[in-house]
């Protein structure tokens, strides 16, 4: 991609990596929106004489690109892109390409998360506050054909497939399905519902009911609410915290 918002940037080339004594490494994409996350996993990965990142992008077209012109071997992606969202990412990855494995990225709830991602195809789950060796550990993991996730998350979904049917999760947000949460994510990067709609290719009638439904299942009056809600839950403060007097910091780890 030679445009101003390059997409994709591959790494070194093979000549390159045989002659640093990596020609052998497992070839790591890297998906991430934030460039300074991108530069902080490169440092990471690049480190070891196993792993050496082949390219890297910041959207899940460039994501689809990248796959195409750099054959990598692993993925490691952010839920939150800048267009499209992590979901889609996963699906249309395990669509094309079944074997390829993908560890996803993320400054939410693992407990929301986690099992959704792999219900889509994930291998695997980590919260942006990992440690270095949690994260090389959890990239060799799905690369030998593991699954990656938490003990906590662990056990929270062998005690859900045990509990399913009998009651329902506190949080409001785990009773949405992934297309409506794809839709609050997108709300929460402040994008209208007609930018929703095409960026889903989807109607704006599909969009308003989907939003409609998000708001019944987190009992919110209001879109204005919803808004409040998507956005304050994108920057990691506690879901359902609407109202204007709320002190969560919105760091994001």
């Amino acid at each position: 991609m030679n445009d101003s918002n390059e997409e994709t940037r591959s790494s070194t080339s093979g000549e390159d990596h045989a002659s640093s004594g990596k020609s052998r490494a497992a070839r790591v994409l890297i998906v991430d929106g934030h460039p300074v996350v991108r530069e902080g996993l490169r440092r990471i990965i690049d480190q070891e004489d196993d792993l050496v990142v082949c390219a890297e992008a910041d959207t899940a077209r460039g994501a689809r690109i990248a796959i195409q012109e750099t054959d990598p071997q692993v993925i490691i992606a952010e839920i939150s892109l800048s267009q499209g969202d992590g979901i889609k990412l996963v699906r249309e990855v395990r669509a094309h390409y079944p074997q390829l494995p993908i560890l996803m990225l993320s400054m939410h709830d693992e407990a929301i998360y986690a099992e959704r991602m792999l219900s889509v195809g994930a291998n695997g789950y980590i919260p942006k506050k990992a440690t270095r060796e949690e994260i090389l550990r959890s990239l060799r993991r799905v690369i030998d054909g593991g699954i990656c996730v938490s003990e906590v998350v662990a056990s929270n979904m062998i005690r859900r497939a045990f509990a399913r049917g009998r009651h329902l999760s506190a949080d409001p947000v785990d009773r949405l399905t992934n297309r409506e949460l794809e839709v609050l994510h997108l709300i929460g990067k402040g994008l209208s519902t007609r930018e929703i709609a095409r960026l889903l290719h989807l109607s704006v009638k599909t969009i308003e009911s989907h939003r409609r439904r998000i708001k019944g299942k987190i009992n919110l009056r209001s879109g204005t609410q919803l808004v409040q809600f998507a956005v304050n839950w994108m920057v990691g403060e506690k879901a359902g915290a609407i109202s204007d007097d709320d002190t969560g910091d919105g760091r994001v780890e």
